[in-house]
């Protein structure tokens, strides 16, 4: 049976899709524009969207397990709750879902909150599901690495209380071998939920000292007021979205995201494997500089 990936082409997506067929899965791909998609051979392209309701069906034919990322959008819970609706008129009752860490707590942010509603269907509906609770990705900072080198600012507001900062390729990995588990199942596995952290908890001071060794000179943390942060994120974004992040960097500041005692624990003993550092991760953007 086939694995269906949505958001195959993003920053998790192309790699959860490069370690199923690694691991030998049959891999179908939902995409609007296949020629972006850009996936290894013997993956099955299927062109549609997640809110075209035929494109969707045939998009199910055939498949026993599905990988759902929606992005960050307005009709984000919509997406969800039409594919959702979707693999249940299909068969398909065997998921993993992508989440947010903490998705149950940050209920005044639209993308945290909406995916806690993703998360009360696939129960209420009887789901066979993983829900992947990822922390803040790490590859986000590729966006503000210019200010880092150029500027010696550290702009992210992440606060004090910490945050355990994950890296997309740990992401997938785990994914993958979560869809492959529930699609090798004889049965119906119950669902299960898995927070997903890297290695070290970090503050924005104890970030900017990171860089600050790495380059040999002084970068500084540019503070945990997200004001700032809103109005360079709305000169490359919708507003609302601009808005919606400064609304997550507020829950940075005043609860951080903090891994449970087991996580990094737990996730090591999955992957059979160390998690990628954040440490790990500068020290190649500040070799490249």
């Amino acid at each position: 049976m086939t694995i269906l990936v949505t958001g195959a082409t993003g920053r998790v997506g192309r790699h959860v899709v490069d370690q199923l067929v690694n691991r030998g899965a049959k891999v179908r791909v939902l995409t609007r524009d296949p020629s972006k998609a850009n996936v290894p051979p013997g993956v099955e392209i299927a062109q549609g969207d997640l809110l075209d309701i035929d494109t969707l069906r045939s998009a199910f034919n055939g498949v026993n397990t599905l990988f759902l990322l929606n992005a960050v959008t307005g009709d984000e819970f919509t997406q969800a709750i039409i594919t959702l609706n979707m693999a249940r008129e299909a068969g398909v009752e065997r998921v993993v879902y992508l989440s947010v860490f903490e998705a149950h707590r940050a209920v005044n942010v639209p993308h945290f909150a909406v995916k806690f509603g993703a998360e009360r269907m696939l129960v209420q509906m009887g789901f066979s599901a993983t829900i992947l609770r990822p922390s803040y990705f790490i590859d986000n900072e590729l966006m503000i690495k210019d200010v880092i080198l150029g500027h010696g600012v550290y702009p992210m507001p992440i606060g004090s209380k910490g945050v355990a900062m994950v890296d997309a390729r740990d992401i997938a990995e785990v994914a993958a071998i979560e869809l492959i588990r529930r699609d090798s199942a004889p049965g119906k596995l119950p669902i299960e939920t898995i927070n997903l952290v890297g290695p070290d908890t970090l503050t924005g001071p104890g970030v900017a000292k990171i860089w600050s060794d790495l380059l040999g000179r002084p970068i500084v943390y540019g503070g945990d007021d997200p004001s700032g942060f809103e109005q360079n994120m709305a000169s490359f974004m919708p507003k609302w979205t601009a808005y919606e992040m400064r609304l997550m960097a507020e829950r940075y500041v005043s609860d951080g995201m903090i891994p449970d005692a087991d996580d990094v624990e737990r996730l090591t003993k999955i992957l059979g494997r160390p998690l990628h550092s954040y440490r790990a991760f500068a020290t190649e953007i500040a070799a490249a500089a």
